[in-house]
């Protein structure tokens, strides 16, 4: 099987999982600001990495565990809306990124207020 399919599949898998998270989960613990950020599925279709990434820290943890309790009737709704010989196993992991880039945006314009504090005149460390 190719890359280019699995990427397809998985790119569907993410799109799929996160209209049903969204439209048919009725879980008053999946709320707030969260995003399925990407899907992984293996070569044979048998798992899927789903990446959320969510934006309240207090509500991470709350969030993972109602995912991981509904990923049997997200799975049934998943293999009823796409047409694939499997229905991937799903597994729910939080992703880091998009925290990290705010980290990394944070020091580039923190090292770029100290640069422009050399450049106005103030002398640099030896």
């Amino acid at each position: 099987m190719s890359y280019q399919r699995i990427d397809r599949i998985s790119e569907e898998v993410r799109r799929e999982v996160d209209r049903i998270i969204r439209e048919e989960l009725n879980d008053p613990r999946v709320s707030g600001t969260f995003s399925i950020t990407r899907a992984e599925v293996t070569r044979d279709l048998r798992y899927a990495k789903i990446f959320v990434s969510v934006l309240e820290d207090e509500k991470r943890d709350d969030l993972l565990r109602a995912l991981k309790s509904a990923a049997g009737y997200i799975r049934r709704a998943l293999g009823r809306s796409m047409l694939i010989r499997y229905s991937p196993e799903l597994s729910f992991v939080k992703d880091e990124n998009i925290a990290y880039g705010v980290h990394i945006a944070k020091v580039l314009a923190d090292a770029q207020k100290t640069e422009g504090r050399i450049e106005d005149g103030a002398d640099p460390q030896p």
